[in-house]
Order: structure tokens, then sequence, then C-alpha cells
């Protein structure tokens, strides 16, 4: 009789509440038992009331702070169910329960571009906006690198953008010959990473960017005038002094198709 006065029946001083993991990531089920005298409880768990045994995804630790911990990695849909963590001594024991739910696995796909960035071309002082569109689950991070230097942050000048729907835009507000180079967007989530690199041309307000349609071809005619102007000669210095402008006709140039 003494000796039965000195134990007492174990109690939990935490317990975890109902939890939702999703499948294939790591749960950890924490507890700490506490009594005011010797021995210190031992404690099992329970599935559905069946015996959980240690193994390669189930483990059972215990800290030195007296935490003990179901550990499962990875989450199976075999592992959703009621828990029981029972603590006993030989004065008694005590119990709680919680409820699993483990979520479907969630889609994964790797970032992929929709739209590329393309080379641009911008003339001094003017906005510049370099766009492309990415897809993936789950929605990827976006990084942007000049040259070999990252953009990690918006300004009032260049600022970067994307949407719900996967568009992603660097917007340069008053484009300056330092702002031209190349650029790489990158696009990263758990099922991988892809990258995608463009060139942006500063002009100067005197210069021309590059052709980028097909020059107009004028079938030849009776009319000089119209020809000539088309090309944007001087009229004046085209024709000889002796050449009677009145019997010119005065028609513009006819556009001749590629298809012809």
């Amino acid at each position: 009789e003494p000796i039965q006065e000195r134990f007492f029946r174990p109690h939990f001083l935490q317990a975890p509440g109902d939890l939702t993991v999703q499948e294939g990531k790591l749960c950890r089920m924490d507890c700490k038992a506490s009594v005011s005298g010797l021995p210190t409880p031992d404690l099992s768990w329970q599935l559905n009331g069946r015996p959980i045994r240690p193994d390669s995804s189930h483990k059972m630790l215990v800290r030195e702070n007296g935490v003990h911990s179901l550990i499962i990695e990875p989450v199976t849909g075999r592992d959703a169910g009621i828990y029981t963590c029972i603590a006993s001594n030989r004065a008694g024991e005590n119990s709680f329960s919680l409820e699993l739910t483990v979520a479907a696995k969630e889609v994964q796909k790797a970032p992929v571009f929709i739209e590329k960035l393309q080379n641009t071309g911008v003339t001094e002082g003017f906005p510049v906006r370099l766009e492309c569109r990415i897809s993936g689950e789950p929605s990827p991070q976006i990084f942007w690198k000049k040259e070999n230097e990252s953009l990690t942050y918006n300004t009032d000048r260049v600022s970067m953008h994307q949407d719900n729907y996967g568009y992603i835009c660097l917007l340069i507000q008053g484009a300056t010959k330092e702002d031209a180079g190349w650029y790489t967007v990158s696009a990263k989530n758990e099922a991988g990473i892809v990258s995608c690199t463009a060139r942006l041309d500063v002009y100067t307000q005197w210069q021309q960017p590059p052709q980028q349609t097909k020059p107009k071809k004028v079938r030849p005619s009776a009319s000089r005038y119209a020809a000539l102007c088309d090309q944007g000669l001087d009229i004046k210095a085209a024709f000889q002094p002796e050449a009677n402008p009145v019997h010119l006709t005065m028609q513009p140039g006819l556009v001749e198709s590629d298809d012809l």
C-alpha cells in the first residue's frame, strides 16, 4: 500500500488535433505525457484499433524534453484513419485520438513556355515590354536576369508583372542605352525549371530600327514621277531640263503582290 501511493495515472500535457496531409508528404504527430511520480509511462500508437509497428515509413521518436512523436513518411492512402495514442504505467493509463485524412497527391507538371521571349528593339526614351507565357503545376516562381545580374525588386522605371493565366512581363518605362542587353526569364516549381533568353536593343532618336517588313515592289509604268516619289527621290533632279512634265501621268505607284 505505501508503494502504490507513490504512483499516479499518466495524463497528456500536449496532444495534436485532427490532421489533413497530402499523399506523399511527411506527417508528424507530437504529444507530451506527464506523471507526478515514477515510473515514466510507456506510449503506444494504434491505427483503427490495431497496433502500429515501426518500419521504413513509420517511426516513433522520444525527445529529451519528453515529447513523443509518430512520424509517417511518405503518407499513403492506407495511413488514413483514427489514430490513438496510449500512455500507461502501473498506476493506470490515459489516451487521446485524432483522425488523419490523406488528401490526393497534387498533380505536378514542370514549367513550359507557351510563348517565349522575343528579341525586341525600342527607341530611346520610349517604354518597352518583354513578354512571355508559361504554364506549370504548381504555379512556378519567376526569376528575371539582365546579363548576369538578377532583377530582384521593382523600381519606378523597371517592374516585373505576372497574372493568373501565365503571362509574364518585364516593363521598362523610358528605355535608355544602359537597358540594352540580354534578358533571361526562368520559371521553377517542384517538378522542374525552364529558362528563355532574348535581346533588347535600344536605338537613339536618329537611328532607324532594322527593316522588319519587305519593301514595296513598284510596277514599272509611264509614271516616273510616281515611281521616283515612292523611292523618296528629288523629282526635280530626276528629269532632264527639256522634259515636259505635262505629258507625265500623275497616278500613284501600283503595289505588286508577292503572288504575282
